[in-house]
């Protein structure tokens, strides 16, 4: 299970100047960064169910972050963008400022798979000396070394 989190990501599907202000623009901002991707069947399905899920309940995990996430058979595995805001973004009725998302596509047919990136990505999030490094990152590069750091240190 080595590299969970940093064997999903791509660089050009980091984006840490995330220019939308508004939750649902920021959103589709982010999420925009799979359309292309080869695990990505129908984009337009997926994000249609990412929307319908994030509309359901916040997907804030708290500390500035949010994880919207659809488990959808529009994706053929997990696939992962990443956006980041420097001014943060009012994410919920509560007031929650969101500066970090983790923008996730799943299969429908593998929870288990899906249950095992939230956690991890859990982990690696719980350190706010590892959450200023994400927050800080310079470049996709950078951001992914990082995590690829926090992995390695928590032995995921």
């Amino acid at each position: 299970m080595a590299g969970r989190i940093t064997s999903l990501l791509d660089p050009a599907r980091i984006n840490l100047h995330v220019q939308s202000t508004r939750r649902t623009a920021a959103l589709n901002e982010i999420a925009h960064q799979l359309e292309h991707h080869p695990e990505v069947a129908d984009y337009a399905g997926f994000y249609e169910e990412l929307l319908a899920r994030d509309r359901l309940d916040t997907t804030s995990l708290g500390n500035g972050i949010a994880l919207p996430h659809a488990r959808t058979e529009h994706v053929k595995r997990i696939v992962v963008a990443v956006g980041r805001s420097d001014s943060g973004i009012n994410f919920d009725d509560k007031g929650e400022i969101v500066r970090l998302f983790f923008v996730l596509g799943t299969p429908k047919s593998k929870p288990g798979d899906y249950l095992a990136v939230v956690s991890a990505l859990c982990k690696i999030l719980k350190d706010p000396a590892d959450r200023a490094r994400f927050l800080h990152a310079p470049t996709p590069e950078a951001f992914i070394a990082a995590i690829a750091d926090a992995e390695a240190r928590l032995g995921l």
